[in-house]
């Protein structure tokens, strides 16, 4: 997904109680929520919510809270296990190919009507159906005809998902998938109440009153670029497991702030950039952990200049990747040489795919510089200018301006222009193609390997750069539909991520790290490695 990104935001989404210096916050409240007499959490987020529409969102802000006011099938527990949602159970075919779900009957919407099966049928038919242009349509490409409605071949009604009754639901798929379960509860498979759509018209996940919830909270109060509330669900299924009464987000960009909110006592959990890390390291509150979210730069290959392999290959040779890493972000991030981030996920032979892959890309200026003077002389240029799209936070700022300075340093007669978007502004410029070089980020969906590999294929909604490679199309394409043999379809991804790095389609940053401090009594919070960042439904206040 886009980050925060799919996407995809370089700052860690940092939890805070109660944001005092907006809302002027009594002391006596600030010590009744830390001695957990009352169950609120308050957050900080680094940018706004592009969206609430399940069908359409595309990046992790949005994921993150939906995955707590929204619930599909199955949603993911501790250590990132798929528990039971609105499903209670299900049974798998021998062939792996068919699910029957049975969903529970007192799973309800927030305005009391009851979730049903047609709720997920009505949902997933408006996913790949191809007026609705999904970017993330692709994602239920494992159901049965979903690709080829999409496609426009055969009529969305040939979807092979059918409401039996109220509440069974039957999933036909292509070809059995291992990590199914965990699928179900991404997003994009949530069910959708078609009544309350069709009543809100364009105005469905725009506002907080014109979105409906069946999750453990509900989005009570949605104030643009400022901050939004979510509060208990009165009518989610499992509301006793749910202890937190509300939840406060603050939209907060600058990391010094939160910083002096938890220096002050007023936030329980604030992430840390570089100049703050040796302050905070020796204290028990501090704590580090390295993601499976890879930040890299898109090389448009509409653009003239980025049409050319060996500027694009110079590019990606011209920058200090551990520089980035260490020093500018210096939060337990490490330097990129591939695609598919380190210690991810494991392949049939128990081994992780980046370290089967090795590195794929390197920093080395004498080598750029020498394919920068052939790719000049193939298009008959002495100087490329380019303009580099980034994230307005903090830390991409200064990711920017360094990558900048090093590749106007290493690349005689590159200029490089600098565009900084708020989120919403730089994805869908993104999604329009309207960019030279970006600095983007993809966190993970699903389990596999395939969730950072099929962005590329040609004509890919993700894909958004012009990249094409029927070699690389041919491999994504055998490794989805062909479980036949598990190995063979890992080594077919390895080989995959082998030819994006001989094309130098993009270009490898770093794996994001994040360094932050907590107070002890915030517990219970998941942190998730795909899907949505965190579940609260069983977070409390000691």
């Amino acid at each position: 997904m886009k980050t925060k990104i799919s996407a995809l935001l370089s700052l860690l989404l940092a939890f805070t109680v109660f944001f005092s210096a907006c809302s002027g916050k009594k002391e006596e409240e600030k010590k009744e929520t830390a001695t957990g007499k009352k169950q609120v959490l308050n957050l900080i987020e680094s940018s706004e919510i592009p969206s609430m529409d399940s069908t359409l969102a595309t990046d992790a802000v949005s994921f993150s809270v939906m995955n707590n006011v929204m619930e599909g099938l199955y949603t993911l527990g501790e250590g990132d296990k798929p528990v039971p949602g609105v499903a209670e159970s299900y049974e798998a075919s021998e062939d792996g190919k068919t699910y029957t779900f049975k969903l529970r009957k007192d799973a309800k919407w927030s305005n009391g009507d009851p979730v049903t099966a047609n709720d997920f049928v009505y949902s997933w038919k408006r996913a790949v159906d191809p007026a609705t242009a999904a970017e993330y349509a692709y994602i239920m490409f494992d159901v049965k005809n979903a690709q080829k409605i999409n496609n426009k071949e055969v009529s969305v009604d040939e979807l092979g998902v059918k409401a039996t009754d109220d509440y069974t639901l039957e999933v036909e798929l292509e070809t059995p998938v291992p990590y199914f379960l965990s699928l179900t509860s991404f997003p994009t498979f949530y069910p959708l109440n078609e009544k309350y759509i069709k009543e809100q018209g364009d105005k469905f996940g725009l506002e907080a009153n014109t979105t409906i919830y069946n999750g453990p909270f509900v989005l009570s109060e949605w104030k643009h670029e400022q901050s939004f509330q979510l509060k208990k669900n009165e009518n989610y299924w499992d509301k006793g497991t749910v202890k937190l009464e509300e939840i406060n987000y603050n939209i907060v960009k600058d990391v010094a702030t939160g910083v002096n909110l938890y220096d002050t006592g007023d936030v329980d959990r604030t992430s840390l950039s570089a100049e703050f890390v040796d302050k905070y390291k020796s204290s028990p509150d501090f704590k580090t952990m390295l993601e499976p979210t890879l930040f890299f730069l898109r090389l448009n290959e509409k653009n003239k200049f980025l049409g050319n392999v060996n500027i694009r290959k110079a590019i990606s040779m011209s920058f200090d990747k551990e520089g980035i890493a260490n020093v500018i972000l210096n939060n337990g991030s490490m330097g990129a040489y591939g695609l598919v981030p380190q210690d991810f996920v494991q392949g049939p032979d128990k081994k992780d795919f980046r370290k089967n892959n090795g590195k794929l890309a390197k920093t080395d200026v004498n080598e750029a510089q020498a394919m920068w003077e052939t790719g000049k002389k193939e298009l008959g240029v002495d100087t490329v200018d380019l303009e580099l799209l980034n994230f307005d936070s903090e830390s991409a700022k200064k990711i920017g301006e360094y990558l900048k300075e090093q590749m106007e340093k290493n690349l005689p007669g590159l200029s490089v222009t600098i565009k900084q978007q708020p989120f919403a502004q730089k994805l869908d410029l993104e999604s329009k193609g309207d960019y030279a070089m970006s600095f983007a980020g993809w966190g993970p969906d699903y389990p596999d390997p395939m969730t950072f590999l099929d962005m590329f294929v040609t004509g890919g909604s993700h894909n958004q750069m012009a990249y094409s490679n029927a070699k690389y199309d041919e491999l994504i394409e055998k490794a989805k539909t062909d479980m036949s043999d598990l190995q063979a379809r890992w080594d077919n991804l390895l080989e995959a991520e082998k030819i994006l790095f001989d094309d130098a389609a993009i270009a490898p940053v770093y794996q994001r790290g994040a360094a932050y401090v907590q107070k002890d009594y915030v517990k219970g919070v998941l942190e998730h490695s795909f899907g949505g960042d965190f579940s609260f439904k069983w977070a409390y206040i000691e």
